[in-house]
């Protein structure tokens, strides 16, 4: 029983230095995996279509032209005009790197009318949308 009590515990110094030692441990481990979820959650995808070229005399060709503003590469699987059966497109599939500009030329099914508006929804390999509307010119 005299054993017991004459056994001493860590200091008060040692003590504190395991805490911290352990607390800071425990941050730089929470840190790092906060870090991971942030860059997962920024790399999404963002395209943006700026213009739509209907060319005169054929009625079946659009110039689409895209802007990819995120920081990811956005590929694209599917184009559909007017929410129609997917249009034929050169670069099948078309990849845009991130912070890039693209035009590509969708070729549609049937023939476009003069004035007529025509809605392009491009889809990605990550199910994504990405939609805009214009109107075709008055000949």
């Amino acid at each position: 029983m005299k054993m017991l009590r004459s056994r001493k515990a860590l200091s008060p110094v040692v003590a504190s230095i395991i805490l911290i030692a352990v607390t800071v441990a425990v941050s730089i481990a929470v840190a790092a995996w906060m870090g991971a979820l942030t860059f997962n959650f920024m790399a999404t995808e963002q395209l943006k279509i700026t213009n739509m070229q209907f060319t005169p005399g054929s009625n079946t060709s659009i110039v689409v032209t895209m802007q990819n503003t995120g920081t990811t590469p956005v590929t694209i699987t599917e184009i559909h005009v007017n929410n129609g059966v997917s249009c034929g497109f050169t670069g099948n599939p078309l990849t845009l790197p991130g912070n890039t500009q693209n035009s590509t030329t969708v070729t549609y099914e049937a023939q476009w009318a003069n004035g007529a508006q025509y809605e392009i929804e491009m889809r990605s390999s990550k199910g994504n949308q990405f939609t805009y509307t214009a109107t075709a010119p008055q000949s």
